[in-house]
């Protein structure tokens, strides 16, 4: 499988992670404009800061929580947070 493959099939999976553990606040489109999202206020993802944000950051927010977010540690495995940044990406293009 070529690198992008790889990428897209990261991509795919965790865009099924999203769907279920994301979605809620973060929206379909990463826009942060649910009322769960508004309430938490969740930072949309084509925000300047998240968009520079390296991938390690992104994945350690997801793993550890920040602010309002909580920490999916023991809800997600590594590899399914890994794949959930992959498809954040997706949405900041």
């Amino acid at each position: 499988m070529s690198a992008s493959g790889t990428i897209a099939a990261h991509a795919q999976t965790g865009a099924e992670t999203y769907k279920a553990k994301c979605m809620m606040c973060h929206a379909v489109d990463g826009s942060a404009s649910t009322p769960a999202g508004k309430a938490m206020k969740a930072i949309p993802f084509s925000s300047p800061d998240l968009v520079k944000a390296s991938d390690a950051d992104l994945i350690a927010a997801t793993t550890n929580g920040k602010g309002k977010m909580p920490a999916y540690t023991s809800k997600l495995t590594a590899p399914q947070i890994k794949d959930v940044v992959a498809y954040i990406r997706t949405l900041q293009k």
